[in-house]
């Protein structure tokens, strides 16, 4: 049976096993606002034990915790400057997101709104990492209060019967007025503590990711990005199609570029096999070479060629570079699914060696979180496909990513500066510190939250406008 099947089961069972938890427990159950508050003393003992005995360690902490919470913060704010930026004038990547800017990551949310570009979330998944990610962030808060000397009354898990599955959120309930007692800074490291737990968590997740990839996953074949292709100045082209060509025109080369069709295009003494793009300038278009790649539209992953296994691109050429032009040789085809053989006669390079034409151009994401990613999967080697040791390999590789995804995404999320955070107190405590005036920092608090509330009404409206 597949996996969705035993997914789905799973949530059912849940689902029934916390709505019967729900009813038998209802006398000790609190309402507060939507959430269902169920109290209890498990865990004070061990935020109490914990925060003891490591006192000193975990004050040497605070200040990591304090300097990590600046630096979310303001990493928060620039990605939300940026997704804004999106929403205003890339209304073309709003609709092809498709989901909404204020979309809880409930369970299957990928699968839903098919976004091919995530891996699947599965319901189990979700239970894991919601336990992990919020009974860590609130065991820190309750270890941190602890040094300050702040008693943690109780801690419990609340509920939102509202959602199916049944939402669960942990928390720990602090002496509130024993907090609002001490220093501005042992509260900002109150505050800050659980995201900076957070963050621990996706650095461990990471560490985990890249050993168990190491042990779980083989180099099993390479990928390739495009065909190969030139940059050809547009005086230097001779003709189209077998048509001589003085003048191009832009809507010539669009409607050709759109093209399901092959245009054979001359210049100079080079054949080539259409058109990836025109260059901004208009001044030169990029041309596929006339290669084998292009004419037999090659596609998937290349893991053998003539019985030899492909691991790397160093293997792939080193192979090829052993035949030569007009040598037909049978090549390993994995689409994703199945893998298949097909026989490729081998075509001449520009330099006049062997070649099939494709190319590995480098797609590493730009900008701040281009560079993050690139950095938490620098483990894998560019254009290597690599194939599961075992069948629950890439399912478990997934949950740690999903893991990783979102104990950053609840660190960053939860020190946005605005009311219902973390990061809210934690700005006010800020300004607080820098003004010495309470109204001061009432003041910021209340224009930081409204702002936010305002941009995030704005970013709603625009995606509803593009998607709708």
């Amino acid at each position: 049976m597949s996996v969705m099947f035993w997914d789905l089961t799973l949530l059912a069972i849940f689902v029934v096993a916390i709505s019967i938890f729900l009813y038998i427990e209802r006398k000790k159950i609190k309402r507060e606002g939507l959430l269902l508050l169920y109290h209890t003393k498990w865990g004070v003992k061990l935020i109490e034990s914990f925060g003891k005995k490591h006192k000193k360690g975990l004050k040497v902490l605070s200040y990591l915790s304090v300097f990590t919470g600046y630096a979310l913060m303001i990493l928060m704010i620039y990605f939300f400057a940026e997704i804004l930026r999106v929403y205003l004038f890339r209304p073309d990547i709003v609709s092809a997101i498709k989901i909404p800017p204020i979309t809880p990551l409930i369970p299957y949310l990928p699968q839903i709104f098919k976004l091919n570009f995530l891996p699947p979330f599965y319901f189990s998944y979700w239970i894991i990492i919601l336990a992990i990610v919020a009974i860590t962030h609130e065991f820190f808060h309750g270890i941190f209060a602890k040094i300050a000397k702040v008693k943690t009354k109780t801690t419990g898990f609340g509920f939102f019967p509202f959602f199916l599955p049944i939402f669960l959120a942990a928390f720990v309930s602090l002496d509130e007025k024993a907090m609002a007692k001490k220093t501005n800074f042992e509260q900002r490291a109150v505050l800050s503590a659980g995201t900076f737990a957070n963050i621990l968590t996706a650095i461990l997740g990471v560490i985990l990711m890249a050993l168990f990839f190491s042990l779980s996953f083989s180099p099993s074949g390479v990928v390739y990005n495009d065909y190969a292709y030139n940059i050809v100045p547009l005086n230097e082209i001779n003709s189209i199609n077998g048509v001589p060509v003085e003048n191009l025109s832009y809507d010539l080369l669009s409607n050709l570029t759109n093209s399901n069709e092959m245009n054979t295009i001359t210049s100079g003494n080079t054949t080539f096999l259409g058109i990836k793009g025109v260059v901004p300038n208009f001044e030169s278009v990029a041309l596929y070479y006339d290669s084998p790649a292009i004419r037999e539209n090659l596609s998937g992953v290349i893991t053998k060629i003539g019985g030899k296994k492909v691991t790397s691109v160093e293997e792939l050429s080193s192979i090829i570079e052993e035949h030569f032009p007009g040598d037909k040789v049978v090549f390993s085809i994995y689409n994703g699914t199945q893998e298949y053989e097909k026989e490729i006669t081998l075509g001449s390079s520009p330099d006049g060696n062997a070649w099939i034409g494709i190319s590995f151009s480098n797609q590493r994401p730009s900008g701040l979180m281009g560079s993050i990613t690139s950095f938490i999967s620098s483990y894998k080697e560019p254009n290597v496909y690599y194939a599961s040791n075992f069948a629950a390999a890439q399912f478990i590789y997934d949950l740690l990513w999903w893991l990783v995804l979102i104990s950053f995404s609840v660190a960053l999320v939860n020190m946005l500066p605005v009311g219902i955070f973390d990061g809210g107190r934690f700005f006010y405590l800020t300004i607080l510190a820098i003004t010495k005036s309470e109204k001061r920092a009432e003041q910021s608090f209340k224009f930081m939250t409204s702002l936010f509330l305002v941009l995030l009404l704005l970013l709603m409206v625009f995606w509803a406008k593009s998607y709708f």
